[in-house]
């Protein structure tokens, strides 16, 4: 029996960026037999998203309102401008299909409760993450029990602390879960590192070293053992893409929102000031 296409609509602010270049390759090779098609798009800036779109063989609809007619659902990207994510979830939403907002999934916590309020109120199923989210770490998670894991230190890089922290505090969250309860920060510029207290007495460390060779990875501490685990990246956006297209399939949620909200959180008191002074509840 012939899987059913699922067709997915691109909204962006730019589409000429490297996750919609790196998720639109995996659909079309490696993902090719799991049934999606990226079967339209939208830009905010539409001279870049029809260049885009040209060059990549996709229909470029004038309208949000347009595309729809040609969608089942949606990945909402604009990875580096998260700033306008409520935006287009405003233009979304209302469409009431399955959507996948990038990371970050908004500036703040304040707006990151407006997406998911607007979400409920429109009766649409949506999920955020970032590519660290399906991983080889949360595999080792998996296999040592995460019930288990008593501390974790993770590790990540990247061009600036303001985009790129979240994908170590992903890779933390996603394992430990949302009970972080305080956070300290250490360090500044293009070294910092935050230490984080998670209910029932557990602790973790994130590591975040811009503008180095810093390899993603993460030690898992259970009472027995800590071990080590740098990320495949090699797999990661076609692992992320498999998380995500199974939401979009599912209409069912993979990620647990009250992880997202706390991983925003946690980016948040890492930005005051006096988390470098003290240590901030969260």
């Amino acid at each position: 029996m012939k899987k059913e296409i699922k067709r997915i609509g691109f909204v962006d602010y730019n589409l000429e960026n490297y996750h919609a270049n790196v998720y639109l390759k995996a659909l079309r090779e490696e993902l090719k037999d799991l049934g999606f098609e990226i079967a339209g798009c939208w830009g905010m800036k539409a001279a870049e998203g029809k260049e885009w779109a040209k060059k990549n063989g996709v229909p470029y609809h004038e309208t949000v309102e347009s595309l729809d007619a040609a969608v089942d659902c949606y990945m909402i990207l604009a990875p580096s401008n998260p700033e306008v994510h409520l935006e287009l979830c405003k233009k979304v939403f209302p469409c009431r299909k399955p959507t996948y907002v990038d990371k970050t999934f908004a500036p703040d916590l304040a707006t990151a409760r407006k997406i998911f309020a607007l979400a409920d109120r429109c009766k649409v199923a949506i999920q955020t993450s970032s590519a660290l989210r399906y991983t080889n770490v949360q595999a080792l998670a998996d296999k040592l029990e995460r019930k288990n894991i008593r501390h974790m230190v993770t590790w990540g890089g990247g061009g600036s602390f303001g985009e790129y922290a979240i994908h170590p505090v992903e890779l933390l969250v996603s394992c430990m879960g949302p009970e972080a309860v305080s956070l300290m920060r250490r360090g500044e510029g293009d070294q910092q590192q935050l230490l984080i207290d998670f209910s029932g007495g557990r602790t973790a460390v994130v590591n975040v070293y811009c503008n180095a060779n810093t390899s993603f990875a993460a030690s898992v501490t259970t009472g027995k053992e800590t071990q080590y685990q740098v990320v495949d990246c090699g797999k990661l956006f076609v692992d992320a893409a498999v998380g995500i297209l199974g939401f979009l399939r599912a209409g069912v949620p993979n990620v647990d929102r009250a992880e997202s909200l706390i991983i925003r959180r946690i980016l948040d008191v890492a930005a005051k000031p006096e988390s470098a002074r003290k240590k901030i509840k969260l």
